[in-house]
């Protein structure tokens, strides 16, 4: 995941040349948007070998649009995943994201991050959580918010117990996720067994932490007060669910 993505400056391709200004850029879902202002709109799908001058951590850099397609997993259509890719040291264009636990090598921009805009992979807990279902821009069947969804989801797959920004996870761990909106729904492993429940802040209460060798339930007792009492057998899911969790996860103890 690349979760700060700078404030963009300029884009760069052929249709730039026949503005007569310079275009606006914005993101609306998943998309680069550009608008000129002759009123010509181009989104993330017609920026395919655009190269955009950005800054990135501070420094400037410049990203292309490699390519970009519909992600097959969102049933809803509105996510797309770009191909993007950066230079190198010798000059030659590379992909600006490692692979995630799907193989693919891709992203997409959000609205909202500290610089109005963020840049997140597929490997990451941000893009992962927005490909599970929860895209913090829309709102749910029953019409309320699915940002805190997207919050909790993040902080659940990270294994972030105290939202402290401190993950105890480890990659390629299993995790089945579920909420009550109709978004995600159980699989009901019988090899798995209720881990904790989540809210935007982090876990409401704890089962049993999801790898062991990293953090014991009484060492997040010690670090996070939150949690404090609610950890092992009081941890179920009608507990997390009284105490505030919007997200519940199970994965293998």
């Amino acid at each position: 995941m690349r979760p700060v993505f700078l404030a963009v400056i300029a884009w760069l391709c052929a249709a730039a040349a026949a503005a007569h200004a310079g275009p606006r850029m914005e993101v609306q879902g998943t998309e680069f948007v550009v608008t000129f202002d002759d009123g010509r709109t181009l989104r993330s799908r017609d920026l395919v070998g655009a190269v955009l001058d950005v800054r990135f951590a501070g420094r400037p850099m410049q990203l292309r649009v490699a390519a970009v397609e519909a992600d097959p997993q969102d049933r809803s259509n509105t996510v797309w995943l770009h191909t993007l890719e950066t230079r190198g040291p010798d000059g030659d264009w590379r992909n600006f994201c490692a692979a995630g636990p799907d193989g693919r090598r891709q992203g997409f921009p959000l609205a909202g991050g500290p610089d109005g805009v963020e840049l997140s992979c597929t490997a990451g807990a941000i893009a992962k959580c927005v490909r599970f279902g929860y895209r913090r821009w829309t709102d749910a069947a029953d019409g309320l918010s699915l940002a805190p969804l997207h919050a909790a989801c993040v902080r659940m797959v990270r294994a972030d117990y105290g939202g402290a920004g401190r993950s105890w996870t480890r990659d390629g761990m299993h995790i089945d996720v579920y909420d009550d909106r109709g978004v995600q729904r159980p699989d009901n492993d019988p090899a798995d067994v209720f881990e904790a429940g989540w809210g935007p802040d982090g876990a409401v209460c704890v089962h049993h932490a999801r790898v062991g060798e990293n953090v014991t339930l009484a060492e997040l007792e010690t670090f996070y007060p939150g949690v404090r009492g609610r950890t092992g057998a009081i941890c179920t899911e009608e507990f997390a669910r009284a105490h505030g969790a919007v997200i519940f996860n199970r994965s293998r103890p």
